[in-house]
Parts: structure tokens; sequence; C-alpha cells
């Protein structure tokens, strides 16, 4: 599985998810805040299948895995 993610994009999405998750652990915003378990699981193993759908890669080459 190669890398298609770079790293402001890991970045963003890792705090996006931990923030919707904290958001709903308070109690703030509803079950919803799951969702954030998407961008927190992608960003973290740098793999967007939607991605890779879409021909989409935001690391350089040098970074991606063979």
């Amino acid at each position: 599985m190669k890398t298609n993610i770079g790293t402001l994009d890991q970045g963003i999405r890792i705090s996006v998810g931990l923030a919707l998750l904290i958001l709903f652990g308070i109690g703030w915003i509803g079950a919803w805040g799951l969702i954030g378990l998407v961008p927190l699981a992608t960003g973290l193993v740098r793999f967007c299948p939607l991605y890779r759908v879409l021909g989409i890669h935001t690391c350089s080459h040098s970074s991606s895995l063979p």
C-alpha cells in the first residue's frame, strides 16, 4: 500500500479527527462526532482510499512506499 497523504494533509486530518472525537467525548456534539475516526485513521496510516480512486496524491513521490 503506497502512501498518498502528505505531511500537511496528515497533520490536518489528525487534528480534525482528534477535535471531533474530543467534542464528542465532552458531549458538545452528537454521535456524528465519531466520524472523526475516519480522518484520524487515514492520517495515522497516511493512506486514503478515496484519494486512490480519484488519483490524488498530496505527498511527494520520494516519500511513497513501494
